[in-house]
């Protein structure tokens, strides 16, 4: 029985009802006009429907009084944007008629069904209405009490259904078209994208600054030597501006959308990641070839970011004073970009390592969105990523 009379204290059975009611004003009105004609308001409604504002209109009212409480009103599934083609305009204009009918509908039953009980109450108690077309009763008896509750039972129903009706044709007719769908799914999978890129981009920079100070600190603590600390620290200093520099470059774009992607380093930059490297303890062998400063701003990017990952492994799971290879190509229609060291008991993102190869995972997707390929992994005695993106 409590689930069945839960309806009656949502706030929205009530607005649902109040919606079919709105179109009855009108009606109504027209009524006292020219009682012979009541269908005449009908007549206006298709040319209502083809303004493409209406639609926003409608979508607004249902938005506010169909859904229910609690409900996003981003996601609601009821577009509140104007009509923008011929079939928006038409979904429009049914949609009109078919609020119109069903608040008709609404208002027999509200209006009849307490009429209902009121003259079986009055039949049973002798008298017999002759004005109700529903109730051809010949005769009176006290029976037809036993029946009062039911019309009530019956508007009870309609006043939940008709609401659920009407709830369920918005989300047809005034859902959002194809069009608005797709516009909805590329800004979505545009701000996954860009979170998504932002969270690279920290885990880029920040990451291999944290690293990069982590080794030179150990590095200068076990060596005892007043000179090699001061290099260190002034090694730690260095990647923290830089890294510093990096993290207002990704809270500028958390602050603008559209913030400028030339902010960010390049490959023309990539002396500065071999220098912070070397200064931590890494034995770098680079060959930087073909010009750097000719290849595309997104590409350099990337390629930048991988480097700088493949930086970071290398100084946080290899062993001090590890020698690393370093290739950077630029060919005529591809970057190539290669880093080598000794393979290591402990594999980045390899049992054991506490790893979760997220920095590797990353390469691979910063490789596939240029277009390009990315192969990690053991090759011939030594850790290997290889990248090849195209110059586009």
């Amino acid at each position: 029985m409590a689930r069945l009379l839960r309806p009656l204290t949502r706030w929205t059975t009530y607005t649902r009802f109040l919606h079919l009611w709105v179109p009855m004003l009108v009606s109504s009105v027209w009524i006292f006009i020219d009682p012979a004609t009541p269908w005449a308001p009908a007549l206006v409604l298709p040319l209502l429907g083809l303004i493409p504002a209406v639609r926003r209109g409608e979508g607004v009212q249902a938005q506010v009084m169909l859904m229910r409480d609690g409900d996003d009103p981003a996601v609601s599934a009821i577009s509140v944007v104007p009509s923008a083609t011929w079939r928006d305009r038409l979904r429009t204009v049914l949609w009109l008629q078919t609020r119109m009918v069903l608040g008709w509908a609404a208002a027999g039953v509200s209006v009849w069904l307490p009429l209902i009980t009121v003259d079986l109450i009055r039949i049973s108690t002798g008298y017999v209405p002759d004005d109700n077309p529903f109730l051809p009763v010949p005769h009176a008896h006290w029976a037809y009490a036993l029946l009062a509750p039911l019309p009530l039972i019956a508007l009870y129903g309609a006043f939940i259904g008709l609401g659920t009706l009407i709830t369920v044709l918005a989300r047809r007719l005034l859902g959002p078209s194809a069009a608005e769908r797709v516009a909805a799914l590329e800004e979505r999978t545009e701000q996954l994208l860009e979170r998504t890129r932002i969270a690279r981009e920290l885990h880029d920079s920040i990451g291999h600054a944290l690293t990069v100070a982590v080794v030179q600190a150990g590095a200068a603590r076990a060596a005892g030597d007043p000179e090699f600390t001061d290099r260190a620290l002034l090694a730690i200093e260095d990647t923290g501006r830089a890294a510093l520099e990096d993290l207002e470059r990704v809270l500028g774009v958390l602050r603008e959308s559209r913030g400028p992607a030339s902010g960010r380093p390049t490959l023309v930059e990539a002396d500065r990641l071999l220098e912070s490297a070397r200064g931590s303890g890494a034995k770098i062998d680079a060959e930087l070839t073909g010009a750097l400063e000719t290849v595309p701003g997104p590409v350099s990017r990337e390629g930048y970011r991988i480097l700088q990952e493949c930086l970071t492994n290398v100084l946080r799971h290899a062993e001090d004073s590890v020698p690393v290879r370093v290739r950077v190509a630029v060919e005529e229609r591809t970057l190539s970009l290669e880093v080598r060291n000794p393979l290591t008991a402990e594999i980045p993102g390899g049992p054991g390592s506490g790893v979760r190869g997220s920095g590797l995972r990353g390469i691979r997707e910063r490789a596939a969105l240029l277009g390009g390929r990315a192969r990690t992994g053991p090759d011939d005695g030594d850790w290997q990523v290889h990248v090849e993106l195209p110059l586009r």
